[in-house]
């Protein structure tokens, strides 16, 4: 563990454009249960899962009953706004701080990257803490709008300021697409980074576990001496992925990634984030 680890800080510390992507295993150590591991919520309650794959659905159709149906029901993950982030996201920000970081890609809704102070983020599948217009795009925060107001005078759904729009939950649904801009923005950090720090993600849920395996196609030339002095050039990866996750994924059986640290990323990435301190004094 601890080789892999002073690994992991060698590679972050040469990297010249690295980036982390998250999924619920980042979450689950402030106390957010996941929905597919064991005890996830949708293994517990598979006609839950099912609501959900209509939910999108049911927006588009009769979005003010959606509206009306979300503010009477809470949420299966519970109260996200009393949750707070734990030394996993901590580490992240600081590696973001100390300028090895340069984007976190994130698959969480929980809003606790931001909530930590990680300032470049993209929220890949939205955030419980936003609302977005489906007509412009558009993200408001949650309080720019009264919600309870407007359940109590039946103005559900609410309005785009800007273009009148309807406007929803800025968390992705099952059927959904990802918005555009986050999903342009994801392919190009995908594209251009040397390094991806892969964080608690089952990497089984698409498109978002595409990115490592986009960025691990690429390729790029190196030059070596042959023992006749001639030059020769052959095509190598062009980007160092690590998993830090308790189990290993499809990336790690598919070798797309380059290796695993596998525990809770609560006690790893701080570890990581710690051993690159000490290799920059």
């Amino acid at each position: 563990m601890e080789q892999l680890i002073g690994r992991a800080a060698r590679d972050l510390v040469d990297a010249q454009y690295a980036i982390a992507l998250t999924g619920a295993g980042i979450s689950t150590e402030s106390g957010i249960p996941d929905f597919r591991g064991p005890s996830g919520v949708w293994t517990k309650n598979p006609e839950a899962e099912r609501r959900a794959y209509l939910g999108y659905q049911r927006f588009m159709a009769d979005p003010k009953k959606w509206w009306e149906e979300r503010l009477a029901n809470p949420g299966l993950l519970g109260d996200l706004g009393a949750v707070m982030p734990n030394a996993g996201h901590y580490a992240l920000v600081e590696l973001e701080q100390s300028g090895i970081i340069k984007c976190v890609i994130t698959q969480n809704v929980d809003a606790l990257h931001e909530k930590a102070g990680t300032k470049r983020l993209l929220e890949y599948h939205g955030s419980t803490a936003k609302l977005r217009c489906v007509a412009c795009g558009l993200r408001f925060r949650r309080d720019e709008f009264d919600l309870s107001r407007l359940l109590e005078e039946k103005q559900l759904p609410p309005h785009c300021p800007t273009c009148r729009g309807v406007v929803k939950s800025d968390g992705v649904s099952f059927g959904e697409p990802i918005p555009g801009d986050v999903a342009h923005q994801s392919l190009e950090e995908a594209g251009k980074c040397d390094l991806m720090l892969i964080c608690g993600t089952s990497a089984v849920v698409y498109p978002f576990a595409n990115l490592p395996r986009i960025a691990r196609e690429r390729r790029t030339e190196m030059a070596r001496k042959t023992g006749t002095g001639i030059s020769a050039v052959r095509k190598v990866a062009a980007v160092t992925i690590i998993e830090v996750n308790a189990d290993p994924t499809p990336l790690t059986e598919e070798g797309v990634s380059d290796y695993l640290i596998q525990g809770k990323t609560g006690e790893i990435l701080p570890a990581i984030a710690a051993a690159v301190k000490r290799l920059r004094k």
